[in-house]
């Protein structure tokens, strides 16, 4: 109660944007908690150009077998490491300075000069350096030809006096009184770290908002390149906690330990918030880094600096999501070289464990192997059926905010799960799916786009007032800070419009998993791909093979998978059912879940929308709720108080009908 006192009066509930609003509290506190930074608020990008982030044919990944086929006919030499290619950096003098390829996207580093770009780059490099007939190209020069456009030059420069500002305030720890000092502690659970360690890792403390300032240095240099501040607020005697970087978060890439690492070093282990690292290094001794959006992503721009080690143990918290990225993660780092920690009561987080007086060194013994030969026996499996049963909440997935009568039936989005989406031509189907996405999305679930009807501009429109609940082109002077805002999200769209070749769809959605960390992927509609596809071939047979591609795609990838697909023509005084679904009953036997947007018409004349789940395969409980829809905000909202929710206990028997009341029409 104490601390809760202090905070209320210590931390202010503004961070350091200029003027942010910041978002709701439970929006603040998953953030936290899923690695999701809150936003900076400084930059001021133009909308069309950098708030959507796209993805299209022209942004898949390169073939390997391309890559050391082009190596070897320019005769240059490679080994084959864990996630790149290595090979003599053209851009130093010095031929033992290596530039890493990653073997996925064909994204080239050099981290002698921390030079970076594409497959393409890396061609015209060599193509220049061989017409220039010299040893090596100047990093100035390869500096103005692959410079970045993304960020322009003013506000980059304010960004950086904004970063050289609040670093030169903070002080370090052991600088404070040691009442201060051990408030600070206190508020972040590190009392247990010493002044020590947080030197030894840069850590300082910003005063004007009691926050933790977390560095990230230049490799190369040790100059500063950006830094994390970590506020603590209170409410309700609650403490949460609000993450703010700079640069934003699409330009923050931080393995925060990097400079503590010795370049000998054979052995890390990867933790999923700073604070982990400080408290793992202390208490073994290990080198030990953490990422900078914690189990949200691992940017493959940081892979590079992981290939010298050997053995990686990832150390990413202690719940059920953090298990499900540690395994991701490990297919990026070569499962081969990886071991997981599992959470649970007897292994918390390092932090946790630290204060709880663990012995740490005894918890990393008792990772797991991320490999293992196929499973044969349920020994095999009990350790995750326990996991399981221990944390039921988590199993059932990310609620929705907006919509608890949902969470009700649904219980929550699960990845690796297929969700077939209908509803009447008009009903309002794109709109009410924006928002299902944008809810989860706000809770740091890694979201692209396939709008293939509604044109991409339009799609966020929709979904930038679904995110500010209001009409921003009645407050224009408003546009900025919410824009700034929704800008942070992690949401991609993919560049498509039109009909689409499943295989085009399918590539870039896997080389958005690879980059981005992909939780769920909408598909708006299925339509838009069967015309081409197999044009001579029977339409319903097109149809189960792009239905059993996206099937497929969700279970080998633990990526959730919303494909919208058009009804077939039916009475308008008839309810839809999912035999309603167009083509052959495969979607409905494929999908995990069947959500049915009834837009119902009653003898008064009068609508009245409800949502369907006519089937749910994690419990089997369905159901239906009425909708309303506020036009001014595009957004639905369940009407709680003149409907209940109805189970069945059969997956595919129509609920009764529930009392109807008016509402109105889009």
């Amino acid at each position: 109660m104490w601390l809760s006192t202090v905070l209320r009066g210590a931390v202010p509930r503004v961070s350091l944007g200029q003027g942010l609003r910041l978002p709701p509290c439970g929006i603040t506190q998953a953030r936290l908690k899923h690695g999701v930074a809150a936003p900076a608020g400084f930059s001021r990008r133009h909308f069309k150009k950098d708030l959507i982030s796209m993805l299209d044919g022209s942004m898949a990944p390169v073939a390997v077998t391309e890559i050391r086929q082009y190596l070897r006919d320019g005769n240059i030499s490679f080994h084959d490491g864990y996630s790149c290619l290595h090979v003599p950096s053209p851009f130093s003098p010095n031929k033992d300075n290596l530039l890493f390829i990653d073997k996925t996207t064909g994204r080239f580093l050099c981290k002698d000069t921390l030079l970076e770009g594409t497959w393409e780059d890396f061609k015209d490099s060599m193509h220049l350096l061989l017409k220039e007939g010299c040893s090596f190209l100047s990093p100035d020069t390869m500096a103005s030809y692959l410079e970045d456009s993304d960020c322009e030059d003013g506000e980059r420069q304010l960004t950086n006096l904004e970063i050289s500002r609040i670093w030169n305030k903070a002080v370090w720890l052991h600088d404070l009184e040691d009442e201060d000092a051990q408030l600070i502690k206190a508020m972040f659970n590190i009392s247990k770290i010493t002044n020590n360690t947080l030197k030894k890792f840069g850590v300082k403390c910003f005063q004007p908002t009691k926050s933790l300032v977390f560095p990230w240095y230049n490799p190369r240099d040790l100059t500063m390149k950006g830094l994390k501040l970590l506020s603590a607020v209170c409410q309700a005697d609650v403490v949460s906690y609000i993450e703010t970087v700079y640069p934003g978060p699409s330009h923050y890439h931080n393995l925060f330990g990097i400079t503590v690492m010795g370049k000998k070093d054979t052995e890390v282990v990867i933790t999923s918030q700073e604070v982990d690292s400080l408290a793992v290094h202390q208490a073994t001794g290990v080198t030990t880094v953490s990422l900078p959006r914690g189990i949200n992503c691992l940017p493959p721009v940081l892979l590079p600096y992981l290939e010298q080690f050997k053995r990686i143990t990832l150390w990413l918290g202690d719940d059920l999501r953090a298990w499900e990225a540690s395994k991701l993660f490990a297919r990026k780092l070569s499962i081969k070289r990886c071991s997981l920690i599992r959470p649970g009561d007897k292994q918390p987080s390092p932090l946790k464990g630290l204060n709880l007086g663990l012995n740490l060194n005894k918890l990393l013994k008792t990772s797991l192997p991320a490999s293992h030969k196929s499973i044969i026996s349920f020994r095999q499996l009990r350790n995750d059926v326990f996991s399981q049963l221990e944390n039921i909440e988590q199993v059932a997935g990310v609620k929705w905010t907006r919509f608890p009568e949902l969470n009700k039936l649904l219980k929550g989005h699960r990845n690796g799960e297929l969700t077939v989406f209908t509803g009447p031509t008009g009903s309002g189907k794109t709109t009410f799916i924006s928002e299902y996405a944008l809810d989860l999305c706000m809770q740091g679930v890694n979201t692209l786009w396939g709008s293939f009807e509604l044109n991409n501009i339009r799609l966020a429109r929709v979904m930038l007032t679904q995110f500010s609940l209001l009409r921003l082109e009645e407050q224009l002077d408003k546009y900025d800070e919410w824009a700034d805002q929704f800008e942070e999200l992690p949401l991609f769209f993919m560049t498509f419009h039109g009909e689409q070749n499943i295989k085009s769809v399918i590539t870039t959605m896997q080389h958005a998993v690879y980059m981005y960390d992909i939780n769920h992927v909408l598909i708006d509609n299925l339509q838009f791909m069967m015309g081409q596809e197999h044009l001579f071939s029977d339409k319903f047979a097109v149809q189960d093979h792009i239905i059993g591609a996206f099937r497929k795609f969700a279970t080998e990838n633990g990526c959730h998978v919303t494909l919208v697909i058009h009804p077939r023509k039916e009475d308008d005084d008839k309810e839809l059912q999912t035999s309603s679904i167009f083509g052959s009953a495969k979607a409905s036997q494929e999908a995990d879940n069947v959500l049915i947007l009834q837009d119902r018409k009653l003898v008064s004349g009068q609508g009245k929308r409800h949502l369907q789940v006519s089937k749910n395969r994690f419990d089997g409980d369905v159901g239906v709720f009425a909708l309303e829809f506020n036009k001014s905000t595009l957004t639905f909202t369940s009407s709680k108080s003149k409907a209940k929710v109805k189970k069945v206990s059969k997956e595919n028997e129509t609920p009764d009908p529930l009392p109807e009341t008016p509402s109105k029409k889009k």
